[in-house]
Formats: structure tokens, C-alpha cells, sequence
């Protein structure tokens, strides 16, 4: 472990006391192996984890895939899929998505496929683990596949957004950012941040077809980025990245759109220099929702309603690092990990699960690059 700052790296007093009342009168848990994505020829990475004392142990490089942004589990956790934004794959300029079977904490090659285009920066998996979404930043564009048995089709649909937004140098062409399901699994989303807006599919999952089925308009300029659904089942959260706000909208089921309630400003009041809103985490109890936010380099932690999805601010802390990529709670959700991509580092942070704050000062270990955090 290193330091963070002259404090940090030391496991606050608030992070002692989860730890001392997680083993208080039973047996210590077993640990689990994390796998973390890495934007560099790495691959991924492996990583044993703690959750009575918030240790990360570094296993090595479990698979040989450049540039990972993002990685996912099926719904059996028996296979594992990832994005790999390189500039060309099997001789062709795009991107790659990539399955593997998860055995005793390895990771074994399974299928290998294009993407739709270049810059491919995240994937997701539908509930019935039979549909995997890709989304190409770089090249605007998004594309499915049919999985049986871990193994990846050819391409069973593609899209190439052609839009655009009025922030010159982030909004020249559409960006396709971040693939989503409703939580019906009748609709697929896609985050366009380029032309600020949320592509809205039918889906019908035993093909892996996608159908048009509407738009999702955000504020010209905000470049919407990530997509969460709140467990209530009709709450959803868009994190807008060059705006640093978040979109609360309601969901509809009867025709997947999605619409406006309020707009929540995620910068202290009067700030004024470069930022963007990164990502989202949604405890299962729907209790609180915590937002990331870069070159500011900050989380911001609410609570919600869990009836409504309405937030209230708890107030913002330190990350660990700079630029937060990807966070995630570990399975006890005691414990908040951080994938700081610019410091190489994942950072952790206690939570207090009665009121879900988060403790201002934690702990980290070196990770080259990391993008995605994954538990098995």
C-alpha cells in the first residue's frame, strides 16, 4: 500500500470500526478474487480481496487483452465479456469484444469478435445473459451479439449515430458511451455524450434484434454518459459528463421512454474550471445512490428515496486518486473501491451502511491504469 495524501493509505477509525464489527462473533469471510479491467496491453488483472480488512492482494495478469475498459459477468458468473478499445482487431479498424470462461479464479479465452467501430469503451449483458451490447466512443457507433454458452456471434446489429453537440471539442460527432437494459429487459439504451442523447431500442432477446423505439433528449451541451436503473423499478439516474449533472428520470414500462424530473448539479456552488461526471453506484437496498466526478476528482454520495428516487445530498469526499473511472461497493457493501485511471491506483474507502456515508480518508494499492472493478 502507499500513501495517498500525509493521512491516507491508513485505515481511518470509521473503516476500524466496520471491520471490527464485521468479524464480531462470526467467522471471517473467505476472500474473493476482484478482476480489474487496465487501459494498457495488460489486459486484466487479478486481485484478491479482504472484506474484513479491506486488503487488496495482487495475483497478476489473468488475461492478455489490450486496453480493457470495461468487463461484465454473465448472470451465472460462469463466463466474464470485455471491451477492448484498440484501433483495429482481426485487420479491421474497430474495436474488440471478448468472452471467457472463469474457472478457479482464472480466466480462459472463449471468443473473440469486432466491434462496430473503433474507440470501444463498454459493454453490457442483458438479464437473460443472452444479448451483449457494445458502444464504440471513438467511432459513434453500437452493435449486438447473441451469446450461447460464453461464446460470442458475428454481429447481429450495428448503428452508426451521425449527431453531434454544440461543445466543439467534445461534441464534433456522436459518442456512443455506455449500453444499458431496462429493468423489464424489453429495451436497450445507449448513451450518445457526442449528440446529447439516449438511444431507446426494442429488444428481443432470443435474436439479439434491436428495433427503434425513441430518444431520450438531455440539455444541448451536457453529454450524457451512464445510464442506472434504481431498484424501485421506475427511477433512472443519466450522469451528463461535460455539465457535471445528473438527469433523474422516470421510466416508463409500457414504452421504455424516459423523462425528465429533475436535474441535480453535482459541482460546489460558484466552482468554475474543468470537470466531468463519470459514474454511478446504487446500493441493493436503493437507500443511497453515489455519483464520481473527475479532474475535480471527488464522490458525491446521497440518499434516496427508495419509493421515488428522489436524492439528498450527503455531501462530497475524497476519491483516492486522480481521474475515478469506474467505482464499485464490495459484496458486504461495506467498502467503497475506487479505479482512479490517471494514479494508477484503486483506492478504498469505508461506508457506514446505517447512513451511507462514505469515510473521507482510506487506503489504496497501485493498478496500472484501472478502468472497471469487478467481484467474482
Amino acid at each position: 500500500m502507499e500513501n495517498l495524501t500525509r493521512r491516507s493509505f491508513l485505515v481511518s477509525a470509521s473503516a476500524a470500526t466496520l471491520a471490527a464489527a464485521a468479524t464480531r462473533g462470526h467467522a471471517a469471510p473467505r476472500r474473493l478474487r476482484v478482476f480489474v479491467g487496465s487501459n494498457t496491453p495488460q489486459g486484466i488483472l487479478a486481485y484478491d480481496w479482504d472484506p474484513v480488512t479491506a486488503e487488496l492482494a495482487p495475483v497478476g495478469v489473468v488475461a492478455k487483452l489490450a486496453n480493457v475498459d470495461w468487463i461484465i459477468y454473465s448472470p451465472s458468473r460462469e463466463f466474464l465479456y470485455a471491451a477492448s478499445e484498440v484501433d483495429s482487431f482481426n485487420g479491421k479498424p474497430t474495436g474488440a469484444v471478448a468472452s471467457f470462461k472463469v474457472e478457479g479464479g482464472q480466466l480462459h479465452p472463449l471468443s473473440a469478435r469486432n466491434s462496430a467501430s473503433v474507440g470501444t469503451c463498454h459493454v453490457a449483458l442483458d438479464r437473460s445473459g443472452r444479448v451483449l451490447l457494445s458502444a464504440d466512443y471513438g467511432g459513434g457507433s453500437a452493435a449486438s451479439f447473441l451469446v450461447k454458452d460464453g461464446q460470442l456471434s458475428e454481429p447481429v446489429w450495428t448503428e452508426h449515430y451521425t449527431g453531434h453537440g454544440p461543445v466543439s471539442d467534445r461534441q464534433q460527432s456522436a459518442h456512443a458511451h455506455f449500453a444499458s437494459f431496462s429493468p423489464d429487459n424489453r429495451f436497450a439504451y445507449i448513451n450518445d455524450l457526442g449528440s446529447d442523447c439516449i438511444h431507446i431500442y426494442s429488444l428481443t432477446a432470443a435474436t439479439a434484434a434491436l428495433t427503434p423505439a425513441g430518444v431520450y433528449r438531455a440539455k444541448a451541451g451536457a453529454g450524457p454518459r451512464t445510464l442506472h436503473f434504481h431498484p424501485n423499478g421506475h427511477t433512472a439516474y443519466s450522469v451528463n459528463e461535460l455539465a457535471s449533472t445528473v438527469d433523474v428520470l422516470t421510466w416508463s414500462a409500457a414504452d421504455g421512454s424516459l423523462t425528465l424530473v429533475n436535474t441535480i448539479n453535482l459541482l460546489p456552488e460558484g466552482f468554475h474550471g474543468p470537470s466531468s461526471a463519470c459514474d454511478t453506484v446504487i446500493p441493493r437496498d436503493g437507500k443511497n445512490v453515489y455519483f464520481a466526478n473527475r479532474e475535480k476528482d471527488f464522490l458525491y454520495s446521497f440518499r434516496a428515496d427508495a419509493k421515488t428516487g428522489s436524492l439528498t445530498p450527503i455531501g462530497r469526499s475524497n476519491c483516492g486518486g486522480k481521474m475515478p473511472r469506474n467505482f464499485v461497493l464490495d459484496p458486504t457493501e461495506r467498502w467503497m473501491l475506487v479505479a482512479n485511471q490517471n494514479s494508477d491506483l484503486i483506492s478504498v474507502f469505508a461506508r457506514n451502511p446505517q447512513t451511507g456515508a462514505l469515510a473521507e480518508e482510506g487506503k489504496s494499492i497501485a493498478a496500472a491504469a484501472p478502468m472497471c472493478i469487478l467481484f467474482a
